[in-house]
C-alpha cells in the first residue's frame, strides 16, 4: 500500500471584514470552501463584495449581467480593477444577439450551462496566473435550482473543490434559503470547508441581522451569534465581538 500523499497544513487568509478576521485568528483556512446560507432580504451579497478586497477575484454572476454587480460593488465604495466576471447570467439568460430567452427547466441548456462553468473553472486553474484567488458565485443556488441530474451538481462541486485546493484560493457559494430542495443543499453543505448562516431578525422596533459560522474544518467554529449592519459595507457589531 502506497503511503497516503497528505495535504500541507493550510494558513489562514484574510477574509477582509477585520473585527471577523480577529475572532477568526487571522482568517479561514486558506483552500477553503465556504457556503454562505442567507436570507434572500439579508443583503448577503454585501458579503462577496467585500471579499473582492482582499485578493485577485473571479466573480461568478448568475441572477444580472456583471455590470449591474460591478456598479454595486463601486458604490459601496470597493475597487472592481482586480475582478473579472464570469458571465453565466448573459450565457444562459441571452441568444448571441442579447434578447431575452426562456431557457427555465431546459434539461438540455441546464446540462450545458454546468459544462460551461465547469470549462471556465477548469481554465482558471490551467492558467494558474494568480495563486490564492477568490472564486465567488453569486448565486450557488442558481445551479441547484437546474433541470440536472445531481450527478451533474457533485461534478460541479468535484471540480470547485478541487480548483480551490490546487490555487490555494478562497471560493464562497451563496445560497438563498428556502429556494432548493434541502437535501441536495445538505450534500453541497456537507461537501463545504466552513458554513457562514446568515439570518435576518425582525423585532418590535427593529430589523437585526446575524451571522454565526457553526463549521470550519481546520479550526474551531465561532459558537456566538454576531449581529451586523450594512454601512459602507459589514460591520459588526463589538457588543457582540468574542474577544
Amino acid at each position: 500500500m502506497e503511503p497516503l500523499d497528505v495535504a500541507p497544513v493550510s494558513a489562514v487568509k484574510s477574509t477582509g471584514i477585520f473585527i471577523l478576521d480577529r475572532n477568526l485568528g487571522g482568517g479561514l483556512p486558506s483552500g477553503s470552501v465556504v457556503y454562505l446560507a442567507g436570507d434572500p432580504e439579508s443583503m448577503s451579497e454585501i458579503f462577496l463584495h467585500q471579499f473582492t478586497q482582499t485578493r485577485k477575484t473571479y466573480y461568478v454572476a448568475t441572477g444580472r449581467r456583471p455590470k449591474y454587480v460591478a456598479q454595486n460593488i463601486q458604490s459601496m465604495g470597493y475597487d472592481i480593477s482586480e475582478i473579472t466576471f464570469i458571465d453565466i447570467y448573459s450565457e444562459y439568460y441571452l441568444t448571441a444577439q442579447g434578447e431575452l430567452v426562456d431557457n427555465v427547466g431546459n434539461e438540455y441548456v441546464d446540462n450545458q450551462i454546468i459544462d460551461f462553468m465547469v470549462y471556465n473553472l477548469q481554465n482558471i486553474e490551467a492558467e494558474g496566473e494568480f495563486s490564492g484567488v477568490n472564486i465567488l458565485f453569486d448565486t450557488f443556488s442558481f445551479f441547484l435550482n437546474l433541470n440536472v441530474n445531481i450527478g451533474q451538481i457533485k461534478k460541479l462541486m468535484n471540480v470547485i473543490y478541487e480548483t480551490t485546493k490546487e490555487l490555494d484560493g478562497m471560493t464562497y457559494l451563496y445560497g438563498l434559503k428556502n429556494t432548493h430542495d434541502r437535501a441536495l443543499e445538505n450534500e453541497v453543505i456537507n461537501a463545504c470547508d466552513v458554513v457562514f448562516d446568515i439570518e435576518l431578525l425582525r423585532n418590535s422596533d427593529e430589523i437585526v441581522s446575524r451571522l454565526s459560522i457553526p463549521k470550519i474544518r481546520g479550526m474551531a467554529p465561532i459558537t456566538d451569534m454576531l449581529k451586523f449592519k450594512i454601512s459602507e459595507g459589514i460591520q459588526i457589531d463589538t457588543s457582540t465581538d468574542i474577544a
